[in-house]
């Protein structure tokens, strides 16, 4: 078992709300960490399950006299109906706590594989009451050095990491992509054609790390514009692709408006473009598009909560790839290159110039930091996450001595 990144989180946010929502895909996770925190005396109910969804006919009653146990409910998605009660057993407990001295915090769990429908719903009936906790795959900080190679290639999801051959990682893989595409999607949305999405989501890959061009999209295709950002927004509610969103605050520049899109784990990218091994990954033209979302999904993983993304690119050429804006109006300019010995265009110094980041990244797959000229640093990608989990309070020379 892996030890995950997202458990300290996780129980702090349980320490403080009634209600906790882990989200993330299918099969990266979420049960295994949810027993983690449950054990040894919490209650498990699959909502997948005809048996345990009868066990809620009477929500309120059932889960009333398990009061006192971290009740967790797994794909919480196919029962929206249930957050009505929780709403009402939520304010109960609050009350009996503000009588007894005892926190109410800790009563329930929610898991589940799908973000817009989910949060919308749990954010509106329990607001006030609730904490979100978003789980990705395994990243580097969780997996020894020896798989680090294989991490990219393979991805995240465990199964797929930790297949005995390539060719079982595959498999597991393409399985995963067909029972989203025909159990999830229909799930949903309904009326959405399997054929329809396994043709967007497979040219998503072939644009990975590019912004899109919806229309162009929609054309390639042979459906409308709407169909397409439909079909899309879909694929981004899933927790599959991430659209990463342009900088929007300098009003002086003519700013890119549109997002990049990105196949979210790099393992199903290759999937989706038939790449096997790290050897026909290296060969391929996607592989520094490849490598840029590994490292932004990378970083993004260990984020504190409240950082966000985006990427900067104005029409004259001025680009970054990723900054990370903080809470307190804190930017961090964050370059990706593949090169173990990375360069910085003139674009990236333009851009650093409009926004006044307070640090400076360029993060490669080497393994040592240093510094280049104009207060930029070069960062392996494993200390780059230390320090960015850290948050801006950490410098690069704190970090380096933690590691070693």
């Amino acid at each position: 078992m892996f030890a995950r990144h997202k458990l300290i989180e996780l129980q702090q946010a349980l320490r403080r709300a009634p209600a906790v929502v882990v989200l993330g895909p299918r099969q990266v996770g979420k049960t295994t960490l949810a027993w983690q925190v449950a054990q040894p005396d919490g209650l498990y109910l699959d909502l997948e399950s005809p048996e345990d969804r009868r066990k809620l006919d009477n929500a309120e009653e059932y889960l009333r006299s398990r009061q006192g146990r971290l009740v967790v409910l797994d794909e919480v998605q196919r029962l929206p109906t249930l957050f009505e009660p929780l709403r009402g057993l939520i304010d109960q407990a609050r009350r009996a706590a503000s009588v007894s001295g005892t926190p109410a915090t800790g009563l329930y769990l929610l898991l589940g594989s799908a973000s817009l429908d989910l949060i919308q719903s749990s954010s509106e009936t329990l607001a006030g009451r609730i904490a979100f906790v978003e789980l990705s795959g395994l990243h580097r900080l969780e997996v020894p050095p020896i798989l680090w190679d294989s991490l990219w290639v393979r991805g995240g999801f465990p199964q797929a990491l930790t297949a005995a051959t390539d060719a079982d990682s595959v498999s597991w893989r393409r399985d995963f992509i067909r029972t989203y595409l025909e159990r999830d999607v229909a799930q949903f949305a309904p009326r959405v054609g399997a054929e329809w999405l396994r043709r967007l989501w497979t040219m998503l890959a072939h644009l990975q790390a590019s912004t899109l061009n919806l229309s162009q999209l929609a054309r390639n295709l042979d459906i409308d514009a709407r169909t397409a950002q439909a079909y899309l927004e879909l694929l981004t509610d899933l927790l599959l692709v991430r659209q990463l969103r342009p900088w929007h605050r300098n009003q002086g520049k003519r700013l890119v408006k549109s997002p990049k899109v990105y196949i979210r784990d790099s393992g199903l990218l290759h999937s989706l473009l038939g790449i096997a091994d790290l050897e026909g990954l290296l060969a391929h033209p996607v592989v520094g598009a490849s490598w840029e979302g590994h490292v932004i999904e990378s970083l993004l993983a260990v984020a504190p909560a409240g950082v966000t993304p985006s990427f900067y690119r104005t029409g004259a050429g001025a680009e970054i790839d990723l900054v990370l804006t903080w809470p307190n109006g804190e930017h961090w300019a964050i370059e990706v290159k593949r090169s173990t010995t990375p360069k910085v265009e003139r674009g990236f110094h333009s851009a650093c110039e409009d926004i006044q980041p307070r640090r400076k990244w360029v993060v490669y797959p080497g393994a040592e930091a240093y510094p280049l000229r104009d207060g930029i640093e070069a960062m392996p990608l494993e200390l780059a996450m230390q320090a960015l989990s850290i948050g801006p309070g950490a410098s690069v020379e704190e970090e380096i001595g933690r590691k070693t």
